[in-house]
């Protein structure tokens, strides 16, 4: 069927009222599945560390090391805030916490950043 005069054009208004919608939803759908990804990456990270630290003879600051290591090459050096490793008490026993903050900048020009905290825990091997 032929359009008539007036609609001639019609098509790339419902282009445009459509991506209005669509690509902001597209994009915040990317940043979250990004910043999943990050978080669980450095999560990982964090209780590798913490469990290389819990071996017997290694301290608290050798799992740090390993977690940044682990962290080098996969998540990008500019998201990592700091990474820490600590003795602690886990229901009596000692053992090891590695934490790890870092951020996720937007993904697109305008809004916050999300700043995060991950812990790895691990019960420290003893020699008995």
């Amino acid at each position: 069927m032929p359009r008539t005069r007036g609609e001639r054009g019609s098509a790339v208004v419902d282009f445009v009222l459509v991506s209005t919608i669509l690509v902001p939803l597209f994009l915040g759908i990317l940043q979250v599945g990004l910043f999943l990804y990050v978080r669980n990456t450095v999560t990982a990270a964090a209780s590798e560390g913490a469990h290389y630290a819990a071996v017997l003879n290694r301290a608290p600051a050798d799992g740090a090391t390993r977690t940044e290591e682990l962290i080098n090459g996969v998540v990008a050096d500019n998201l990592i805030d700091s990474v820490s490793g600590d003795a602690t008490d886990i229901d009596g026993q000692p053992g090891v916490v590695v934490s790890v903050r870092a951020h996720m900048p937007p993904l697109g020009l305008w809004g916050p950043g999300i700043s995060f905290t991950v812990q790895g825990h691990a019960v420290k091997e003893t020699g008995e």
